[in-house]
C-alpha cells in the first residue's frame, strides 16, 4: 500500500497567515502583542530566517526595531538606523518594496556582521504605509538564497498595509483617550475653580494657581484635587 505523502500548499499557508493577523488587528490585544504575532506569522507563511518590523520614531529620524520573532540578542540590539541609512531607509523614501539577492553583498546594506553571524542572505523589505504615509517597514530575510516572486512580494505587503492600519488605529485611539482626558480634565478644574471663586471671593486666577499649587505640593493630578474640592462642597 502506497504511503500517501502530506503537502503543505503555500497559498494556504499565506492566506491562514492573513486571516490569523486579521483576526488579530480585530481583536483587543495590546499593540506590542499584535506586532509580536505579525512578524511570527509571517515568518512561518514565508519561511523566513527572521522577520522584523521598523517603525519611524516621532521626528521621523531614526527607524528602530519594534518586533521581531527571532531571539539573537545581536539582531534584537542593533542600534537604530538615522535617516537615510541602509535598504530599509531606501524603502521609507521610495515607499516601494526592495529585494536584496545577498545582503553580505549589498553596499547598502548597514549590518554586514550580524547578518553573517545570523546566516542572512535574501532580504525583502516592504514599507508600512496607510493613505500613502510610510510609517516604517517590514523586513523578510531566508537563510539561503532566494528569488521573491511577485506573489510573495504582494502577500508581505499586503500584511505590511494590515500593520500600519493597526499601527495607525491604535495611535488614533491613544490620542482620543488622552484628548477625551484632558477635556475631562479641564470641566472638573472649571468646576472646582468655580467654587473657590464663589467660597474665598478669588480670582479666576487665583482660583486655578490655588488648585495647581495644591496638585504640585501633594504630588497629585489637578484633576483629582479638582474633584475632592467638589465633594467636599457637595457635602455641606
Amino acid at each position: 500500500m502506497a504511503k500517501k505523502i502530506k503537502k503543505t500548499s503555500k497559498s494556504s499557508d499565506t492566506i491562514e497567515a492573513i486571516s490569523k493577523i486579521s483576526k488579530a488587528i480585530s481583536s483587543d490585544l495590546y499593540l506590542e502583542d499584535i506586532l509580536k504575532l505579525i512578524v511570527t506569522v509571517t515568518a512561518e507563511a514565508m519561511n523566513s530566517r527572521i522577520c522584523s518590523l521598523m517603525l519611524l520614531d516621532d521626528k521621523k529620524q531614526y527607524l528602530d526595531i519594534r518586533a521581531t520573532q527571532s531571539i539573537s540578542e545581536e539582531y534584537i540590539g542593533k542600534k537604530p538606523l538615522a535617516k537615510s541609512e541602509g535598504v530599509a531607509w531606501k524603502v521609507v523614501l521610495q515607499n516601494k518594496p526592495i529585494v536584496v539577492p545577498d545582503v553580505t553583498k549589498e553596499p547598502e546594506y548597514k549590518y554586514k556582521d550580524i547578518a553573517v553571524k545570523e546566516k542572512l542572505v535574501s532580504l525583502l523589505c516592504v514599507p508600512l504605509a496607510v493613505k500613502g504615509k510610510v510609517i516604517g517597514v517590514l523586513n523578510c530575510y531566508t537563510s539561503e538564497p532566494h528569488k521573491f516572486t511577485p506573489t510573495e512580494i504582494n502577500v508581505l505587503t499586503s500584511v505590511a498595509n494590515q500593520a500600519a492600519i493597526a499601527i495607525e488605529n491604535t495611535e488614533l485611539m491613544v490620542k482620543t483617550k488622552v484628548i477625551q482626558e484632558e477635556l475631562e480634565t479641564r470641566k472638573v478644574v472649571e468646576r472646582a475653580k468655580g467654587i473657590l471663586m464663589d467660597q474665598e471671593e478669588l480670582s479666576e486666577e487665583d482660583a486655578f494657581r490655588r488648585i495647581q499649587k495644591y496638585s504640585m505640593d501633594r504630588r497629585k493630578p489637578m484633576k483629582d484635587v479638582a474633584e475632592a474640592i467638589i465633594v467636599a462642597h457637595e457635602m455641606k
